[in-house]
């Protein structure tokens, strides 16, 4: 099987790969669609990043492709939807750099209240200025955090041990961590004295935060976003750091990214007491190699067994896999009937269910066999030819 990995994945993802077999080609850089769709006819796995776009055309130039990974936490450059008409596991990792953007929020936090990086900017300069008019310490003050999943719930532990009382604001009901309190989202924006956005990349976050809301936030506050690009209006931020209203701001995510090394232009450019940094938030050795770890480890295991659990399309079925069983998986459409067909299949060439599973998710149905002898040419020819099929294979194939 040909793995094909962009983007620079970890090194531990193409040695575990190896490892298993596989011949792995590894490269630096997203790919286009038109330079990916020429070069994945032969791929069986894909890996990248957030930079590469996955899309149906790409998709449809793979006929030999199983598995695609997503070596970070969103897919929102893959076509689901695609990817599940075609059969096409896609894995993520919704884990594993939690803590590194966690850290750099924090971090970002404190250099934002203390005016370092507007000082050190002045220093490079040749600027000497040392005074302490608008630096404050963390302790005692509130950070309002909106949306407290894997993320937003670590900033708050680090928070709380800093000193700063939190409050936090989700769509869903979530266990608050430590003293932290849910609140309104706009009574939260007019007592944080640190606003930090961790929200995900659903479409009804699009422009989530604007004018209004900045006008809601206390004066001489600090915000932060650390989670997607076209959240936040970067105009009605500028406008509202120029005026003071915003005190200073740390923004890691952009509306449009370009490639690394490319020239990059802002409107929060030059402005006082501004981060800016390349989304480099789950940019860390750590967390690319528990997220190499736990990506290809998640493709491998779907490769050899049929292990859907933790997919982000296909229905989550798992059957303990025994080390010799001969095992076969039925991706098809979720309609009456199907197990029926592929059991009477079975049945009238004498071959026996050991075990089976089956489990659904929307329009997708997904069965996993094992069976008392190999699958041959015919028999898989059969299993094919079911009506509302999307495919069949074997274990490791």
């Amino acid at each position: 099987m040909h793995v094909l990995l962009l983007e620079n994945v970890s090194a531990v993802a193409v040695q575990q790969f190896r490892d298993a077999g596989y011949e792995v080609e590894s490269l630096k850089a997203a790919l286009d669609e038109r330079e990916l769709i020429d070069r994945i006819r032969e791929v069986s796995i894909l890996g990248a990043r957030s930079k590469t776009r996955i899309t149906s055309a790409v998709l449809a130039a793979a006929p030999k492709l199983v598995a695609v990974g997503a070596f970070c936490i969103g897919v929102d450059k893959i076509d689901r939807a695609a990817a599940s008409e075609r059969g096409i596991a896609v894995f993520n990792d919704p884990h594993s750099n939690s803590r590194s953007v966690a850290e750099l929020a924090m971090g970002e936090i404190i250099l934002l209240l203390r005016r370092t990086f507007y000082s050190s900017n002045q220093m490079h300069l040749g600027l000497w200025n040392k005074s302490a008019a608008g630096a404050h310490e963390v302790r005692g003050l509130t950070l309002g955090i909106v949306g407290y999943g894997k993320i937003g719930s670590q900033l708050s532990d680090l928070a709380e041990a800093m000193g700063m009382r939190v409050v936090f604001h989700d769509v869903a009901h979530v266990l608050a961590r430590g003293n932290a309190r849910p609140v309104g989202f706009r009574e939260l924006l007019g007592i944080s004295d640190v606003v930090t956005l961790h929200v995900d990349g659903k479409p009804q976050n699009q422009n989530l935060f604007g004018g209004d809301e900045f006008c809601a936030m206390k004066d001489g506050a600090c915000f932060l976003n650390l989670s997607r690009g076209f959240v936040v209006d970067h105009e009605a931020l500028a406008k509202h750091l120029k005026t003071g209203k915003i005190a200073g701001a740390a923004i890691d995510v952009f509306p449009k990214e370009p490639e690394s090394g490319a020239g990059f232009t802002s409107v929060l450019q030059g402005l006082a007491n501004v981060i800016l940094t390349p989304h480099i938030g789950g940019s860390t050795e750590e967390a690319q190699q528990n997220i190499g770890q736990f990506v290809s480890a998640r493709l491998i295991d779907y490769v050899r067994t049929g292990n859907s659990m933790l997919s982000v399309n296909l229905p989550h079925c798992h059957l303990e896999y025994e080390p010799g069983s001969h095992r076969l998986m039925h991706i098809h459409h979720n309609v009456p009937g199907i197990l029926r067909a592929i059991n009477d299949i079975l049945a009238d060439r004498g071959i026996n269910i050991e075990r089976q599973v089956l489990d659904t998710r929307g329009t997708l149905g997904y069965a996993i066999y094992d069976i008392n002898r190999p699958c041959d040419e015919e028999l898989m020819r059969l299993l094919r030819a079911v009506p509302h099929t999307i495919g069949v294979r074997t274990a490791g194939a």
